[in-house]
């Protein structure tokens, strides 16, 4: 077999009847020119290799297309009709056969061949990179890498081989394809009925990426003369067939600008070489003759493909697809893996890609199964400039055709689920095309974002880094200093995405998204995911290890909640290790947990009392798993009890009697009531309330506005949110921005001066701008004012009572990734549960012990009587079996309850241990007596005792 490590003598020994062959094959085709002199004239190892792959090329065309002699007598000819069919890889092993056996080469009748190999073509790409600077190491690889595929098994005939790369007219002159070639050839082919060179034409382009990356490249100089080409070519192609001779001197008179792209490849380096009477071989006119960067024609791309997905699809799509996966497995994947640097600095690259995407059998099941492993795995290996290029292109298109690519990537990582055997050695984050379709993935949640209706751009609403508290009233806040390291827990930023920060914008820039941001989620994967497994990788933070949680748009909520309870749990137990080392090491007592003693009479006062004297001398155990303790009372928490804790407080927090927050009647929403008498320090004990409900996993049951949530995520409200802060504020304010006439200031009488009242029902004023009594709102200004009017209400007017608020919230989670995994919305559903009560679910996952099972007939009767509740009653059944009345993320089917049968038929009512979520139900005699005793039980739900 030939190889690179064969020495010169070897090789020579084969010269003779293959390159006598070659040269007279060369010069029948291309009129007399002794271009075969090439070959006997160098003997160096890639020169030898391409020549062979040429050979083999004119054998494989000619076991499959034939010489176009109808005389031939050759048996190796598909001309002569000896030759069976034969499919793409036993022409090509026949091929090999051929070649090692020196049959013989029929001369090819009425065509012309290339005067110079086809990768000699590769080139020009290359070379317009090295003209700037980048090493061509890379670049010479890259011309002959095909060649070297097919060299690999030349003497084995065996081996199985990707259908070769055929030669094609226009491509010896042009570095590309335009979409004048393709269609002279579609319509050569519909004339002669005949598809051969349609396919060669687009395996020539579709597997090199030379080629392709200056395909439809925008030419204004020549794009009305292309235009005036095409209409004649429509009208001859509606009137009346043309020749091929009439096609022909079309290409050649198209192509005439080009004739000097014939580019070689030489050495270490490419050079570009004229066919003129002087060559220029020194840098300057290499870089002289180099293309240079130009922008894609989109337009031209689509035309293009809508021109060739108008052929029948049996006559070129297996042929197009084979092309790419050749281009994406043999040619880019292993130039980005081992040239990454050179090849990215090469012009036009994410031209490939962006053509690759534009294809109309993107969506197509053959395209999914057999091409978008590869095309995923190599957009995955761009680095993050060409990403956000390929991002802003994908943000042009319109939401319904992004929504079918996203589709796609679904469809890919379902079936490698389905398809792929996992074990313990190889998980999920190990199976490269579920993992680089989710990078891909991560393009489009960019795309839809940045092609959507975007917010204020975040780095906008960001405070300066020189800004600091002093410049705020302190309202006497000892939380102020708790920070021992300097650490300002109200003025967190927050976290950054570096693909994010290249295209400018933020995840929390999106208002709506060309798709919504739900549809990113796949539940399939989220389901089947090894949670545990995946947060040790996250947490490893190498990148040796791929994980989903870094990738948090495609995990749902219920799945990055489980992220973040592992997440929890380990503080928890690294904080009562500490604590057992400072007890054994150091001598303290023993405190691994955050004890609360509460009297039920006085929650309020007691909670905060206690939290106030642990944020204040050492906010670190705050970290630590929560223990409450209601005094009188014997239950002993393990969930349940803490549960209840948070419930009451809650209550409490919000009873108007506070006057910490204010109720709108019109949304059942609180806020911040910005004129109350409490200190900050008492908001930011709630605050630090809310953290811990989070970090142990207790659902709240609270009604804040949705800005509330994207303002913990460090996002400033805006004119939007008053939506559903104030629907009836919002809609006047829709209502000016929409007038359009001249005479606003007379019928709004609108000025920069607003009125608000205080929760005592006092009329208070503010002005947005300075003297903005006397400025009315005209045309030009009611943009601005609507923005400062929303302003003031959600930001400013509350400024001190939430930086007080974040700043408790911010002690509990400012070392979770919660602000790296979840969305404001997300982060919603994580505090205050999901409102859909589904008991089918409920019902569906539930177990049973003590003897019961599902066919039980008390069974069957308590579900009866559970359906048949109203909503309210079963709020009051989830309370009394698990301690909260809310749906935890995930929906009720997260909730595993356990019936367990108590006892026979007896009085007792029915009791729970809402730390394990379970019901124990005595075996009444009757559905009657146990609808009785289930409706007294959670009536008369509150407290806590020993069984």
């Amino acid at each position: 077999m030939s190889s690179p490590e064969e020495t010169p003598d070897t090789i020579g020994a084969e010269e003779g009847t293959r390159g006598e062959s070659f040269r007279n094959e060369e010069e029948q085709d291309n009129g007399g020119q002794q271009e075969g002199g090439l070959w006997s004239s160098r003997h160096q190892n890639g020169d030898m290799k391409r020549a062979a792959a040429q050979l083999i090329e004119k054998y494989y065309f000619q076991l499959t297309d034939g010489c176009g002699n109808p005389l031939c007598d050759n048996p190796n000819c598909a001309s002569s009709g000896k030759v069976g069919p034969l499919s793409s890889n036993e022409a090509a092993g026949k091929a090999l056969q051929l070649f090692a056996a020196r049959a013989k080469l029929c001369e090819v009748v009425g065509a012309k061949m290339p005067r110079s190999s086809q990768s000699l073509t590769l080139g020009s790409g290359v070379n317009a990179a090295s003209a700037q600077g980048p090493s061509s190491t890379g670049s010479t690889a890259t011309c002959s890498l095909v060649r070297d595929v097919n060299m690999a098994g030349a003497s084995n005939p065996s081996t199985p081989l990707p259908p070769l790369l055929p030669q094609v007219d226009e491509l010896s002159k042009t570095p590309g394809l335009t979409e004048e070639t393709l269609y002279l050839t579609i319509t050569e082919c519909r004339s002669s009925n005949n598809y051969a060179k349609l396919r060669r034409l687009l395996w020539a382009v579709f597997s090199n990426e030379v080629a392709l990356r200056h395909s439809f490249l925008k030419n204004p100089e020549s794009e009305e003369r292309s235009n005036e080409t095409l209409v004649e070519c429509k009208d001859l192609d509606t009137t009346g067939v043309q020749s091929k001779e009439e096609l022909r001197a079309l290409e050649k008179d198209l192509d005439k600008d080009l004739d000097c792209a014939e580019v070689l490849c030489v050495g270490e380096g490419a050079a570009s070489i004229c066919d003129g009477d002087e060559k220029e071989n020194d840098e300057n006119q290499s870089a002289k003759n180099a293309i240079l960067p130009s922008a894609l024609d989109i337009g031209e791309v689509r035309r293009a493909y809508a021109s060739l997905f108008e052929c029948p699809e049996m006559e070129f799509g297996n042929t197009l697809m084979n092309a790419i996966v050749q281009l994406l497995s043999d040619s880019l994947s292993i130039q980005l893996r081992a040239h990454r640097d050179a090849f990215t600095a090469i012009p036009n690259n994410i031209n490939i890609f962006i053509i690759l995407i534009e294809s109309p059998a993107l969506n197509t099941t053959d395209f999914i199964e057999g091409v978008m492993p590869k095309m995923c795995r190599t957009i995955s290996q761009l680095p993050e400039k060409d990403q956000a290029l390929l991002v802003k292109h994908l943000a042009t298109w319109e939401g319904s055709r992004l929504h079918r690519l996203l589709a796609s990537l679904h469809q890919l990582i379902t079936i490698k689920l389905l398809t792929t055997e996992f074990s313990r050695d190889f998980t999920i984050n190990d199976e490269d095309s579920i993992t680089s379709a989710t990078q891909v993935m991560k393009l489009l949640f960019y795309a839809s974002i940045l092609g959507g209706e975007l917010d204020t751009p975040l780095l906008k609403d960001l405070p300066s880094e020189d800004s600091s508290t002093e410049s705020m009233p302190l309202h006497d806040d000892p939380f102020l200093g708790v920070s021992g390291a300097g650490k300002d827990w109200a003025a967190r930023a927050p976290p950054k995405d570096s693909l994010g920060t290249e295209l400018g914008i933020h995840v929390l820039d999106a208002r709506t998204p060309l798709v919504p941001l739900s549809e990113f989620y796949d539940d399939f994967l989220s389901d089947q995911l090894e949670m545990d497994r995946d947060f040790a990788y996250y947490k490893a933070g190498s990148g040796d290890k791929f994980s989903f949680l870094n990738f948090p748009f495609i995990l749902t909520a219920a799945t990055k909640a489980l992220g973040l309870y592992y997440d929890n749990r380990i503080r928890m137990y690294s904080e009562r290790r500490i604590s057992i080392y400072q007890q054994v090491i150091e001598g303290m007592p023993a405190n691994p947990y955050l004890k609360l003693r509460i009297r039920r009479d006085h929650i309020i006062d007691d909670a905060l009392v206690e939290l106030e004297m642990v944020a204040l001398e050492n906010p670190g155990d705050l970290k630590k798993q929560m223990v409450v303790e209601f005094e009188g009372e014997q239950g002993i928490d393990e969930g349940g009890v803490s549960k209840e804790f948070f419930q009451l407080i809650v209550e409490q927090i919000f009873n108007p009697d506070y006057a910490m927050f204010c109720l709108n009647n019109e949304t059942r929403t609180f806020w911040f009531n910005p004129n109350c008498f409490e200190s900050d320090a008492q908001f930011t004990l709630v605050g630090i309330v809310l953290g811990l409900a989070i970090y142990n996993n207790v659902i709240l049951d609270v009604h804040f506005p949705p800005v509330m949530y994207k303002k913990l995520c460090s996002k400033p409200g805006s004119f939007h949110d008053l939506r559903e802060w104030n629907p009836t504020l919002y809609r006047s304010l829709v209502e000016l921005l929409e007038y359009e006439g001249e005479d606003m200031e007379d019928v709004f009488m609108q000025t920069f001066r607003v009125g608000y009242q205080d929760v005592f029902g006092t009329s208070l004023t503010h002005d947005l701008k300075t003297d903005g009594d006397n400025i009315l709102v005209s045309q030009s200004s009611k943009h601005e004012f609507v923005e400062l009017y929303a302003d003031f209400l959600l930001n400013k007017m509350v400024e001190r009572q939430f930086r007080a608020f974040r700043r408790g919230f911010n002690m509990v989670t400012d070392d979770s990734p919660l602000a790296n995994l979840f969305r404001p919305e997300e982060l919603e559903l994580l505090v205050c549960g999901s409102q859909h009560y589904d008991f089918m679910e409920l019902m569906k996952s539930a177990e049973y012990d003590g003897g019961y099972t599902s066919e039980t007939s008390i069974i069957q009767a308590f579900w009866e009587l559970v359906h048949d509740m109203s909503t309210e009653d079963k709020k009051k059944l989830l309370q009394f079996t698990t301690g909260s009345a809310r749906v935890p993320v995930g929906g009720l089917a997260r909730l595993k309850l356990i019936i367990a049968r108590q006892s026979s038929d007896c009085d007792r009512l029915p009791t729970a241990h809402t730390c394990f979520n379970v019901l124990l139900l005595p075996e009444y005699s009757s559905k009657e007596k146990l609808k009785d005793r289930l409706y007294k039980a959670i009536k008369y739900s509150q407290g806590f005792g020993m069984l």
